[in-house]
């Protein structure tokens, strides 16, 4: 039996969250969790923030302006979220499933990679900077955290949004970095449209061959 197939894959729909809530949230979760409690996704979108890893070194925000900074547990640097970034955050059992924190960031960039394929855009991953590269310009960013082998945080995905803020930070701790989105690639898509693919890609990958839909709240919300 494999370690999938005792629970489908549970999916959240959140709409547009506070980042702060939804972060303490998947703290919570991921420290409630037992031997048997169902994997999840949670689709989101966030107001404008920045967030810095726990490694984040402050010279990379260059003028947060007054767009708020938190300080988060996830790896990396720092990044920018704001509307019409599709966010997936991947709330797994790492020790379950039997995956490296490695093989879970291949699994996340390719995931990435194969949705945007189907909109007709060719992309890769970069060695030594997770994320996902359209002709050498960001447009997908990754960071983790692993609490007791259940890991959380995941993916952002830029699909119709303002770019600006990402030019007052060193996006991901490189200066001068370029961002770009569907958008200016010419795909006119809602900011959640891409999920739809990316989660299938991620599903069948991690051994998943079923969904369930667990709400459009936070766990505990209702």
């Amino acid at each position: 039996m494999s370690p999938t197939s005792k629970n489908p894959l549970h999916l959240r729909r959140l709409g547009r969250r506070d980042y702060q809530d939804t972060w303490q949230a998947m703290r919570a979760f991921t420290d409630a969790r037992g031997a048997d409690t169902p994997d999840e996704i949670w689709i989101v979108e966030h107001p404008p923030v920045y967030t810095q890893g726990v490694a984040g070194k402050p010279e990379h925000v260059l003028d947060a302006g007054d767009v708020p900074l938190l300080r988060s547990d996830r790896g990396g640097q720092v990044t920018y979220h704001g509307p019409g970034q599709l966010v997936l955050y991947t709330l797994l059992d790492l020790r379950r499933l039997n995956l490296s924190v490695k093989v879970l960031v291949q699994m996340l960039e390719q995931a990435v990679i194969a949705a945007l394929a189907q909109y007709g855009i060719r992309a890769e991953p970069r060695e030594g900077a997770p994320g996902v590269y359209v002709d050498g310009a960001k447009i997908a960013s990754l960071g983790l955290r692993v609490r007791q082998g259940g890991c959380y945080h995941g993916l952002s995905l830029n699909v119709d949004m303002d770019l600006g803020p990402f030019g007052r930070i060193n996006p991901c701790g490189y200066a001068g970095l370029a961002v770009t989105q569907l958008a200016d690639l010419g795909v006119s898509a809602r900011y959640d449209d891409p999920a739809a693919p990316i989660i299938q890609w991620l599903a069948r990958a991690l051994g998943y061959g079923t969904f369930v839909f667990a709400g459009d709240g936070l766990p505990g919300d209702d």
